[in-house]
């Protein structure tokens, strides 16, 4: 936990903590409040993608090696004090469903960092101060008005987070074992997406999701499968896992060619 987190906010954190604990059954170590303020602050590049940087990123490491080494936890929840603007022209269009979250990008810069450094699953949660009612949001922005913070969603997802290995196991999950993705058709150019794309994972790409990104499959050489929806995607995965050819499933289908000797 952030030492920038004013105390009655803090105090709000542990209490939604604990109440994973007694409705959700979570089991939860300790909590370390770090020994510096983490100051981030949050940066938006020429495309319009968020990002963000952390002005003390070592005392973040400090914290969560604490946690390993003494608390033995298993996966690490941080929640850092982020910049408030509620008159942010940014912040009003997420709210009302358009734009990009200008969090997300801070949020996955403080994850990497802790995933990178110890190989544990990591997620953050943004404390901030609650913002005004408003009754026009969108309903894909309303899950963010449940309360004070975002911590409990979480706490649940990394209750549930597969642990990373470097040796094969029972139950264990490796790269060329994944039959398939879906990512938005504009955001090709991930490490995952690019590993996965020299193997036989198939990559499923949604033109409805648009980003402000532009790295398209067409851009990168990449060989895809495009659709338009994400419920077209999930018949494209339906249909590979009963083992049926997407081919015939499209208004025109080329007939056999003769193999060249």
């Amino acid at each position: 936990m952030d030492r920038g987190i004013e105390p009655e906010l803090r105090t709000r954190h542990i209490q939604a903590a604990d109440a994973t604990r007694a409705t959700l059954g979570l089991t939860l170590t300790d909590y370390v409040v770090t020994d510096t303020p983490l100051e981030v602050e949050l940066r938006t590049a020429d495309s319009g993608a968020s990002w963000g940087t952390i002005g003390h990123p070592e005392s973040l490491l400090r914290a969560a090696d604490k946690l390993i080494s003494k608390s033995k936890a298993e996966a690490i929840a941080v929640v850092a004090r982020f910049p408030d603007d509620v008159d942010s022209v940014e912040l009003d269009n997420y709210r009302h469903g358009q734009g990009v979250d200008t969090l997300a990008g801070a949020e996955a810069v403080i994850s990497h960092l802790i995933v990178r450094e110890f190989a544990i699953p990591c997620a953050h949660a943004p404390a901030l101060e609650p913002l005004e009612v408003d009754e026009s949001i969108s309903p894909r922005a309303a899950a963010e008005e449940l309360g004070y913070t975002f911590l409990p969603c979480v706490l649940v997802g990394l209750s549930r987070a597969p642990q990373f290995v470097s040796q094969p196991q029972t139950n264990s999950i490796w790269a060329d074992e994944v039959d398939a993705v879906v990512i938005p058709h504009t955001a090709c150019g991930g490490s995952a997406i690019l590993s996965f794309s020299g193997g036989n994972t198939r990559i499923i790409t949604v033109k409805d999701n648009t980003t402000a990104l532009n790295v398209t499959p067409e851009y990168l050489g990449m060989e895809t499968i495009t659709v338009n929806s994400y419920l077209e995607a999930l018949g494209v995965l339906v249909a590979h896992k009963a083992g049926i050819s997407i081919d015939p499933l499209r208004p025109t289908m080329s007939s056999l060619s003769q193999a060249c000797d």
